[in-house]
C-alpha cells in the first residue's frame, strides 16, 4: 500500500439509498465530515446523523427544482486541487474553498426509467443526471487525493481499509475506484445518447434552404425540397457500447473461458429474461436460446422451434401449441435431445406434459400458464424462462455486432420478412397455394439457418434441414437424409435455399426428392440454367431478390 490519505471530509448525494446510512455512520466513527445533498442529507438526519448542507458549503441555495446544487467553484475545487501544489492550496485559502476527501456519489436512475414500458421524452429528461457525472470526474480525474465511490457494492470494501488503515485509503484503491467511476460515466452517457438518438427523428428539417441563401449563408448541409436538414450517418462515427454487467457465468463455450451476461437499457429479449425455474443459465444457453426465441418471432401465426446449436433442429406451426410441437419434433426427435424449445404463445399444461417426455435443456415462451409452470418445476434443472417481446427501436433499427481482432463489424439485424405478393415466379408452372404456404414456411426458417441453408418443408412444418456446409448440394443432400431418417415424405415439398443456386445441380439433386416447389433469392449468373432445370423438371421456382447468409 502507497500514499495513504486520510479521509477527513465527504460528500455524500445518492440516488440509490441502498446501504447509506450504515456507510454514512462507519465514515462519522472514522471522524469524517458529511456533506450532503437535500435528499441524502434528510436521510442521514432522519438516522440521527449529523450532516452539513452543500448550500451551507456553497452559500447558494438549491434551486431550479434541484438542477442546480453542486454546480459550484467551492464544491469542485474541494475536489479538484492538488493537495501538494502551492498554487492550488493558495486558492483554496484565497476563495475559502475546504478540500474534499471523498465523493459518494451514484446517478439518477436514467437507464431504469427508459427500460419501463411507454416511458415519456420528458420523464426520461428529467432523470438526466448533470451535476453527479460533473462530480465523479471532477474527484475521479484527481485520484491522487481523492477517493470516489459510485457504487453502494464498493462500500464494505471501502469500510475495510478505512479500519485498516486508520481512516485513510491507498493511491491503489483510488486509483481502481477513479477507473470504475469513468466506467460508470461513460456507461451513463451512452445510455443517454442511445435513447436520444432512437425518439430523435433526424429526418425532420431544421431550415429553410432559400432564407440561408438569401441570407448569404452557404448551405453545407443536405437540401432536399427546399430544406436544410442534419446530414447523419447511418451509423454514428463513434459507437458506445450501453451494457451493464449483470451475472457472471460459470464459463464461456468451454470451461476453459471466462464469462459474464450484460444487459441493456432496452429492457428486452433474452438478456432481459426472466428465469423462472430451473438451475443457472450458461453461456451456450443464452446463445441458442437467443436463436430459438429470434427464429419463433418471425412468425405471426403460433409457431414452436427446437433448438440444437443455434440451428432448428425442427419448426412446426398448428392451431394449438401442441400440435406445432409435436411437428417441430418430428422433423427430427434425436436431435432434440438437449435442445431449446421455444413458443411464440403462452405455454399450456397440456403442451408441458409432451415437452417434457423429451429432455430439454432451456424452455423459452411469453408466458406459461400454472399448471405449465408446475409441470415443468418436476424437472429440478430445467430452465424455463419468460421473455418480454424485442421491440425495434423507434427509428426502426436493431443493431448487431460481431467481434473482430481489434474491433467490431457493425450491421443492421436480419429483420426481413417475406411478402408472398413480393415474390417473382420465374418457372413456367405458377405455385400452387399450398406451395405458397409452404415456402412462406421454409423461407422464415431458412433465414435462423447457418448457411450454406437448406430446408425441406410443408405447409406445417420442417421435413429436414441442411445446415452450415461447404457447399450447397451437400446440404440439399443431408436435409433430406434427415427427412428420410425419420420417414418424413419429401415428395410435394418445398425447398427454400437461403443464397441462390450457383449451378442446376440443386435443383436436379431437389427434383430427385420429389420437390414440387423451390424459394431461393435469384441473383447468379447462371439463374437460366437453375430456371430450365426446374421447368424440366416441373417445379415452380420463386425468387425473393433476398438473400439470408447467417454466419
Amino acid at each position: 500500500m502507497s500514499e495513504l490519505r486520510k479521509i477527513k471530509r465527504a460528500l455524500l448525494s445518492v440516488s440509490d439509498k441502498a446501504g447509506l446510512v450504515d456507510f454514512a455512520s462507519a465514515l462519522a466513527g472514522h471522524g469524517v465530515e458529511i456533506i450532503s445533498t437535500d435528499g441524502t442529507a434528510k436521510a442521514l438526519r432522519d438516522a440521527g446523523l449529523t450532516v452539513m448542507d452543500v448550500s451551507e458549503v456553497t452559500g447558494f441555495p438549491e434551486m431550479m427544482d434541484g438542477r442546480v446544487k453542486t454546480l459550484h467553484p467551492k464544491m469542485h475545487g474541494a475536489f479538484l486541487a492538488l493537495r501538494d501544489n502551492a498554487e492550488h492550496v493558495a486558492s483554496m485559502a484565497e476563495h475559502g474553498i475546504t478540500p474534499i476527501d471523498m465523493v459518494v456519489v451514484n446517478l439518477y436512475p436514467f437507464e431504469e426509467t427508459v427500460a419501463k414500458d411507454g416511458v415519456l421524452l420528458e420523464d426520461a429528461v428529467e432523470n438526466i443526471d448533470i451535476g453527479g457525472p460533473a462530480m465523479i470526474r471532477s474527484a475521479a480525474k484527481n485520484w491522487r487525493d481523492v477517493a470516489v465511490v459510485t457504487e453502494p457494492g464498493h462500500y464494505g470494501e471501502i469500510l475495510a481499509e478505512l479500519t485498516v488503515h486508520e481512516g485513510s485509503l491507498s493511491l491503489e484503491t483510488r486509483a481502481k475506484l477513479a477507473a470504475l467511476a469513468y466506467s460508470r460515466t461513460a456507461a451513463y452517457d451512452t445510455a443517454i445518447s442511445s435513447f436520444l438518438n432512437q425518439r430523435i427523428d433526424w429526418s425532420v428539417p431544421t431550415l429553410d434552404a432559400k432564407d440561408l441563401e438569401a441570407s448569404g449563408i452557404e448551405i453545407v448541409r443536405t437540401v432536399e425540397s427546399g430544406t436544410v436538414t442534419f446530414e447523419t450517418p447511418y451509423f454514428s462515427n463513434n459507437l458506445g457500447l450501453d451494457l451493464e454487467k449483470v451475472a457472471d457465468l460459470r464459463y464461456g463455450e468451454n470451461p476453459h473461458q471466462k464469462a459474464a451476461l450484460y444487459i441493456n437499457s432496452q429492457g428486452a429479449g433474452i438478456a432481459n429474461a426472466k428465469q423462472l425455474h430451473g438451475k443457472e443459465m450458461s453461456f451456450n444457453n443464452y446463445v441458442d436460446a437467443e436463436a430459438a426465441w429470434a427464429l419463433v418471432n418471425d412468425f405471426d401465426e403460433l409457431a414452436v422451434a427446437i433448438i440444437k446449436h443455434t440451428n432448428p433442429s425442427g419448426v412446426g406451426t398448428g392451431r394449438s401449441n401442441l400440435e406445432a410441437y409435436k411437428r417441430a419434433l418430428a422433423t427430427d426427435p434425436v436431435s432434440a435431445f438437449g435442445g431449446i424449445v421455444a413458443f411464440n404463445q403462452i405455454v399450456d399444461a397440456e403442451t408441458a406434459l409432451a415437452v417434457i417426455e423429451v429432455f430439454s435443456e432451456v424452455i423459452v415462451a411469453p408466458d406459461y400458464t400454472e399448471g405449465a409452470i408446475e409441470i415443468f418445476r418436476s424437472k429440478k434443472n430445467l430452465r424455463v424462462l419468460t421473455v418480454k417481446n424485442a421491440v425495434l427501436p423507434a427509428d426502426g433499427r436493431n443493431i448487431e455486432f460481431k467481434q473482430l481482432t481489434g474491433g467490431f463489424l457493425v450491421q443492421d439485424a436480419d429483420t426481413h420478412r417475406l411478402a408472398i405478393a413480393d415474390l417473382n415466379i420465374v418457372s413456367n408452372r405458377q405455385p400452387t397455394d399450398t406451395e405458397l404456404a409452404a415456402m412462406r414456411l421454409a423461407w422464415a426458417v431458412c433465414k435462423h439457418v447457418k448457411s450454406n441453408a437448406i430446408v425441406f418443408a410443408n405447409g406445417n412444418q420442417t421435413l429436414g434441414v441442411g445446415a452450415g456446409q461447404m457447399n450447397r448440394v451437400d446440404s440439399v443432400r443431408i436435409a433430406a437424409m434427415r427427412a428420410e431418417r425419420f420417414d418424413l415424405p419429401l415428395k410435394g415439398s418445398v425447398l427454400a435455399s437461403d443464397a441462390f443456386f450457383p449451378f442446376r445441380d440443386n435443383v436436379d439433386e431437389a427434383a430427385n426428392f420429389g420437390v414440387s416447389a423451390i424459394i431461393q433469392p435469384g441473383g447468379s449468373i447462371k439463374d437460366d440454367e437453375s430456371i430450365a432445370a426446374a421447368n424440366e423438371h416441373n417445379i415452380a421456382m420463386a425468387f425473393t431478390g433476398i438473400r439470408h447468409f447467417k454466419h
